[in-house]
C-alpha cells in the first residue's frame, strides 16, 4: 500500500503544479525540500482523507512541513491500516 500511497501523493502534487522529479522518501515536505505551503498541505491531506479515510488534526497539519515524504506516507498507511479494523 505504501507504494500506491506514495504515487497518489506525488500525483496530487503534480496536479498542483509541483515538480516531483527526483523526489525521494528523504525529501522534506517543507523547507529545503518540496517547499509545500500550508494551503497545499491542506489540499493534499483533504484528498488523502477522501481516498484513504484518514484524518489529520489542525495541529498535525501544521507539523507536516517538518516531515519527509517517506514519513508522511508511513503516517497515511498506518492510519489507513488502523482504520480498516473498525
Amino acid at each position: 500500500m505504501s507504494t500506491e500511497t506514495r504515487e497518489f501523493v506525488l500525483d496530487v502534487l503534480r496536479e498542483l503544479n509541483y515538480e516531483v522529479d527526483g523526489v525521494t522518501d528523504a525529501t522534506p515536505l517543507g523547507d529545503e525540500g518540496l517547499e509545500l505551503e500550508s494551503l497545499t498541505l491542506a489540499e493534499v491531506t483533504m484528498r488523502l482523507e477522501e481516498k484513504y479515510d484518514v484524518q489529520f488534526t489542525d495541529e498535525e497539519l501544521e507539523g507536516l512541513a517538518k516531515v519527509t515524504l517517506g514519513d508522511f506516507v508511513s503516517q497515511i498507511v498506518d492510519r489507513a491500516t488502523a482504520g480498516q479494523g473498525r
